[in-house]
C-alpha cells in the first residue's frame, strides 16, 4: 500500500515539476538593453603542449563549461560554452587567444574572443551573437580563480570571474 501511495506521489510531483519547468522555460528572459555583468565561469578540458626547454613553447586548448551569475538570473546566467585556444611562452613572455561559443537557456548564442598578455590581464569581447545577442556590444575582463590541481595528465580545470558591460540592439 505504501509503495502505491509513494509511486502516486512521485508521479504527481514529477508532473508538477515538468509543468513548472515548461511554464518557466516558455517565458523568455527579458534583459535590460544595457548594463553590467558579473559571473563565475568554470570549465575543464584537454591541452597539447609543444616545448623547448622551460621558457619556450606553446599549448593548444579545448574545453567546455558553464557560467553562474553572481546575481541569479543576471546577464549570462546558466550559459554553457565551448572554447578553443592557443597560448605561447617565448623567453618567459606568455600570450594567448581563446575563442568561445556560448549558448543561453533560450538557445541564443554568442561568439566571444579572449586575449591575455604576460601582464596578467585577460580582455573579453563578444564579436557576434544570435537572437537577443544579435548586434551585442560587450567588453570586459576575466580574473583567474585557479589554479586547480590536474586530475589527469593532459587535462585542466579552472574558474574565473568575468565582469564588464554590454549593450543590446
Amino acid at each position: 500500500m505504501k509503495t502505491k501511495i509513494n509511486l502516486k506521489l512521485q508521479f504527481a510531483n514529477a508532473g508538477l515539476a515538468a509543468t513548472l519547468i515548461v511554464a518557466g522555460s516558455a517565458v523568455a528572459q527579458t534583459l535590460p538593453k544595457e548594463g553590467s555583468y558579473d559571473f563565475i565561469s568554470c570549465w575543464s578540458g584537454v591541452s597539447t603542449t609543444v616545448a623547448i626547454g622551460k621558457t619556450h613553447g606553446a599549448m593548444s586548448l579545448e574545453f567546455s563549461g558553464n557560467t553562474r551569475s553572481i546575481t541569479p538570473g543576471g546577464m549570462f546566467d546558466k550559459n554553457s560554452f565551448r572554447c578553443v585556444g592557443l597560448t605561447s611562452n617565448f623567453g618567459g613572455k606568455t600570450t594567448g587567444r581563446t575563442v568561445c561559443e556560448a549558448v543561453d537557456m533560450d538557445g541564443d548564442k554568442r561568439l566571444t574572443h579572449f586575449s591575455f598578455s604576460s601582464d596578467g590581464e585577460t580582455i573579453r569581447e563578444t564579436v557576434a551573437g544570435t537572437g537577443k545577442y544579435d548586434g551585442i556590444i560587450e567588453r570586459g575582463k576575466a580574473q583567474d580563480l585557479g589554479p586547480f590541481p590536474v586530475i589527469k595528465p593532459g587535462t585542466f580545470q579552472n574558474c574565473n570571474r568575468q565582469t564588464g558591460t554590454y549593450k543590446l540592439k
